[in-house]
């Protein structure tokens, strides 16, 4: 099931679901979703990704991205990777880390680092309909997991740069 969704148009723009294996809470810590946010940063600098929505809970991700080289799925795989290495070395090191054994050996199978669940949720947007309806669902997200009654408080989202309280952590494209 976890290659149900394939991305076919590599140009295209893609709503996209990550989530941490075994459900994971490793984005509870700022340095752990800062590792995540200089990545999606360099691919957007270095590789042609293009953010349109985005939000980041605890244990998954939720984005609208596009590629501009039509690579997406290579930039995705590349994310992954790199985040998956980084995000472990620095639970490794980090000696504040209360949950860093546990959180060790949930995140790696056979001396494998294993954080992200395999495959990814990813659906081409076609209309302005169904991506007004991506981005509202992102948004909605820490709302309906009752973290903050509104959803421009949530600061890892992009909700705030949709309702002009503040300028987000990722630069962003706008669709249309």
């Amino acid at each position: 099931m976890a290659f149900a969704y394939t991305i076919k148009n590599q140009s295209e723009i893609h709503f996209l679901t990550f989530t941490i294996h075994q459900w994971v809470d490793v984005f509870t810590r700022e340095i752990y979703t800062n590792i995540l946010f200089d990545s999606i940063r360099y691919c957007q600098k270095e590789k042609g990704l293009e953010v349109y929505a985005w939000v980041i809970m605890s244990n998954h991700c939720h984005f609208i991205w596009r590629a501009k080289n039509d690579n997406l799925s290579d930039i995705i795989r590349d994310m992954k990777k790199y985040t998956s290495k980084k995000i472990f070395e620095a639970i490794a090191n980090n000696e504040r880390e209360s949950r860093k054994s546990w959180l060790l050996k949930v995140l790696s199978y056979q001396n494998k680092i294993w954080m992200w669940k395999e495959g990814y949720h990813g659906e081409e947007i076609y209309t302005l309909k169904f991506y007004n309806s991506k981005v509202n669902y992102i948004h909605l997200n820490p709302v309906r997991a009752g973290i903050v009654e509104r959803e421009e408080d949530y600061l890892n989202s992009s909700a705030g740069d949709f309702w002009g309280v503040r300028k987000g952590k990722l630069e962003l494209e706008w669709f249309g």
